[in-house]
């Protein structure tokens, strides 16, 4: 299964991040997001409490029950093995990070699911790959720009790179122009602001508009 995973997430490149919606705006979210073009969709961990862990989780179970013929669906923000077995629990195809823990990506492999660690540095980059991961993303991008994964693609051109944090309709093209597979796209895309006016159609315009970039 992860590889088929793997595979359409390279072909997608665009992974649309869901953090901190509503759970009654959530599926209308990602109906929005699918009219748009888009097929990835990661819905973050809220690691406020115990409970809200857990209805992140239900969240999440809840989308792949609407939308898993149609979408990939996965979980964000997925801080240790015991999250990421109550998320593949819940449905959940791969696994995102905002750091790169070795139990974490062994425990994602060991359950068969695609495996994305956040990293900044080449040793924390190659410790993730060593450690199994399927994709690195690189975070937060914004902040390192374009050039940052050009340089870091020359000695480490056999991991695949995403580009997540700050990522937008001005700068996408130019991630990559420089390398990176794809880029997770979050408040820039699933806009709080719109999505909390019930202006969903402006949420499609938005993917559609990331989509023709890719």
């Amino acid at each position: 299964m992860s590889q088929g995973i793997f595979d359409i997430i390279k072909q997608e490149k665009i992974i649309s991040i869901i953090r901190g919606i509503d759970t009654e705006h959530i599926l209308p979210t990602i109906q929005a997001l699918y009219e748009g073009g888009i097929k990835c969709v990661e819905i973050t961990l809220d690691h406020t409490s115990a409970q809200s862990v857990f209805n992140s989780a239900a969240s999440i179970k809840m989308a792949g029950e609407q939308f898993s013929a149609n979408m990939q669906i996965g979980a964000g923000t997925v801080l240790t093995p015991q999250e990421v077995l109550l998320v593949k629990e819940a449905g959940a195809q791969y696994i995102i990070s905002p750091n790169a823990d070795e139990t974490v990506i062994k425990e994602t492999k060991k359950l068969g699911l695609v495996s994305l660690p956040g990293a900044m540095t080449p040793s924390e980059i190659v410790a993730a790959h060593n450690w199994g991961a399927d994709i690195v993303k690189v975070f937060p991008a914004g902040d390192l720009g374009p050039g940052y994964i050009k340089s870091l693609r020359g000695p480490l051109g056999h991991i695949p790179l995403m580009a997540v944090g700050g990522v937008n309709l001005d700068n996408l093209g130019d991630f990559l122009k420089a390398g990176a597979m794809g880029a997770g796209i979050g408040g820039n895309l699933a806009n709080k602001k719109l999505i909390s006016e019930g202006n969903f159609a402006a949420i499609t315009d938005l993917a559609k508009h990331f989509v023709a970039l890719v």
